[in-house]
């Protein structure tokens, strides 16, 4: 088979295995990686709390797959979930203070994984690649 070096092909190569090693990173604390961004989205929202709608839109997932997240954290205790008060068809998640603990130690586990990721860039390619990165990602729609 041919070496097929064209971007996408590369960025996706580049996600699969990302994933299935922070999954494997992840498993001993029974997390996988579209939990974690969950709880860092919650991390870094106001008051630790924001509704399924707003999580939808960053994990860029459908409803049905956004619910059964949130379902399997709130059965760890990760999460709580709730109604909005004026309007019972809006649902809410906040992050629970074990789950705030849990976050910290699967912070520090995708640290380390990032770090095995980037291991073979200098620190100026790091912060180029980062950039580039990013630059893409505010492109994006």
């Amino acid at each position: 088979m041919e070496n097929d070096s064209s971007c996408s092909v590369l960025l996706k190569q580049i996600h699969d295995v990302q994933e299935k090693n922070i999954n494997n990173t992840l498993r001993n604390l029974d997390l996988t990686f579209s939990q974690i961004n969950v709880l860092r989205a919650l991390v870094h929202s106001t008051d630790k709390q924001m509704s399924l709608k707003e999580l939808e839109k960053i994990l860029h997932v459908a409803q049905s797959t956004t619910a059964r997240i949130v379902a399997k954290m709130e059965g760890k205790g990760l999460i709580d979930s709730f109604s909005d008060v004026s309007d019972k068809r809006i649902k809410y998640i906040r992050l629970t203070q074990y789950g705030e603990q849990y976050s910290s130690n699967a912070k520090q586990k995708l640290e380390e994984e990032e770090t095995r990721l980037l291991s073979s860039l200098t620190e100026t390619e790091k912060m180029v690649f980062i950039s580039l990165l990013q630059k893409i990602t505010s492109n994006l729609s």
